[in-house]
């Protein structure tokens, strides 16, 4: 019947629909905790459009990458400048709600869900390339600028930022995880390459971590705050501006890739190639697994065995020695001749591959999930920890392939599970509790670049010890006495 209608039924009169409506926003916005005055606080500063309770725009912003579940914030709201970031802030102060800061969502450990509801910061609306100084090398950006934004924003300058996680990440958000990727053993990691920092902090007040305006490519003075915001998940501040350091675009660069009979022979490679003093820029290694599922979903024709995926950067004479020396060190492993990808299009297609190894490990099991472990070793323990976790995986029988940052010593397990598997899930997570602690054992980390997240408090505790976790905390009381600051990331606080 039109419409669904019966006949007989009384529909209600249009008052009532309405006292009806407002009695379920009403009921919304109790059941959300933020109550209708915070709320027309938070208009007032930005905007009607500025602010969402939309149950769509709340999940999107309750998750990101990782496989840990949807945790919505109870209101997004959408600030377009520091000065509205702090007074934002302020309001949440006031209320004790607790603030998420949110940029692209990209992370891998769960680092923006709302665990006690509260408002969600997306910080997208700040897009802004504020100051650049080519004669200087750096540049200040908002934290909705992204690394491929700015590389674009800077392509006619010479200069470029070559941190690269892989994702298309917001700059404020990689230095809130101290983020690196497959440049880092050259360029190092966003701790190195932040100068300084504009941040909120839970009260609404603004510290510049160097200085007001202050970019000096060194300092000696007083602490480093810096430094301390760096890798803070936002659980210290709110990141609203980062001063970064740039670098000139090389001369040359050529890309190579080298088969290897082991795992043992591919990351004896790479640690010989560092210890002659090799410049190299990238250098990663990708187990037989990983390159069979790169062949595939790449369209791709590389041996599948233990491989290495390199790149040169310098002057054409400073390449032609890297290279050979390179080559002499793979050679003498067993290594095979180097297959070349010189040209741009060769190179961007060799190394989105190698960033596409995610989606790759996916597609070998198709309607699965996957989880990327991120351990951190010294370089003498990599071949040994490489080797200890390739027997675990296949005694388990477990779908993993693996990929690394083995120039600086750190690899990820790619984990692909059936979600609606409890047995396999359980020795997923049984296996990702040894690998961490393998690498604690080994003088290692138990997250090189991924961050801490909620997946790894207990490990942090582990790799800490008492007296660094207490240390933490404190610094944590002094700048968020109230908890409000991404509540339940990094630390376990036991709330009274």
């Amino acid at each position: 019947m039109l419409l669904g209608l019966t006949r007989g039924r009384v529909l209600p009169s249009p008052r009532r629909c309405l006292l009806h409506c407002r009695h379920i926003k009403s009921a919304a916005t109790a059941a959300s905790g933020v109550g209708d005055s915070v709320l027309s606080a938070f208009r007032s500063i930005c905007g009607e459009d500025g602010v969402s309770l939309g149950e769509a725009v709340r999940e999107q912003h309750g998750k990101d990458e990782s496989v840990h579940r949807c945790r919505p914030p109870d209101v997004v709201v959408f600030p377009r400048c520091v000065e509205e970031v702090s007074a934002l802030a302020k309001v949440c102060h006031k209320h004790r709600l607790p603030i998420i800061p949110f940029g692209t969502g990209t992370g891998l450990e769960g680092g923006v869900g709302a665990m006690k509801g509260g408002v969600c910061f997306s910080l997208r609306n700040m897009e802004q390339v504020l100051d650049l100084h080519p004669e200087d090398f750096d540049v200040t950006v908002e934290p909705g600028v992204t690394r491929k934004t700015l590389n674009a924003y800077l392509r006619d300058t010479g200069l470029w930022f070559p941190i690269d996680p892989g994702a298309d990440a917001s700059l404020c958000g990689m230095a809130a995880t101290s983020a690196s990727g497959t440049n880092a053993v050259r360029y190092g990691t966003m701790r190195e390459n932040v100068i300084n920092l504009e941040v909120v902090l839970a009260d609404g007040s603004v510290v510049h971590t160097a200085g007001k305006g202050r970019r000096p490519r060194k300092t000696s003075a007083g602490y480093n705050l810096t430094n301390l915001f760096v890798g803070s998940e936002g659980t210290l501040g709110i990141i609203t501006k980062t001063t970064l350091r740039l670098y000139g675009i090389p001369e040359a660069m050529v890309s190579a890739v080298c088969s290897f009979p082991s795992v043992q022979a591919a990351v004896d490679s790479t640690v010989q190639t560092l210890q002659a003093g090799v410049p190299i820029a990238r250098i990663e290694f990708l187990d037989d697994v990983m390159i069979d599922a790169c062949n595939r979903f790449s369209s791709l024709s590389y041996p599948v065995t233990p491989t290495l995926f390199l790149e040169f950067h310098g002057s054409e004479q400073s390449l032609e020695e890297q290279v050979k020396t390179a080559e002499d060190i793979t050679q003498s492993n067993g290594g095979s001749d180097f297959q070349w990808a010189r040209d741009t299009e060769t190179r961007n297609r060799l190394w989105k591959a190698r960033h596409d190894a995610w989606y790759a490990a996916l597609a070998l099991r198709p309607g699965c999930k996957a989880y990327s472990t991120d351990v951190c070793v010294p370089l003498s323990r990599l071949p040994q920890i490489i080797v200890e976790t390739k027997e675990d995986l296949i005694e388990n029988r477990l779908t993993g392939p693996i990929a690394g940052h083995v120039g600086d010593g750190n690899f990820h397990c790619l984990m692909v599970v059936d979600p609606n598997d409890p047995e396999e899930m359980h020795r997923v997570h049984l296996f990702t509790e040894r690998l961490a602690r393998r690498a604690l054992a080994m003088d290692g980390t138990c997250t090189g670049e991924h961050g801490v997240g909620l997946g790894k408090r207990a490990l942090l505790c582990e790799e800490m010890g008492p007296v660094g976790i207490q240390v933490m905390q404190s610094l944590k009381d002094a700048l968020d006495p109230n908890n409000l600051m991404n509540p339940g990331k990094i630390l376990q606080r036991e709330e009274p």
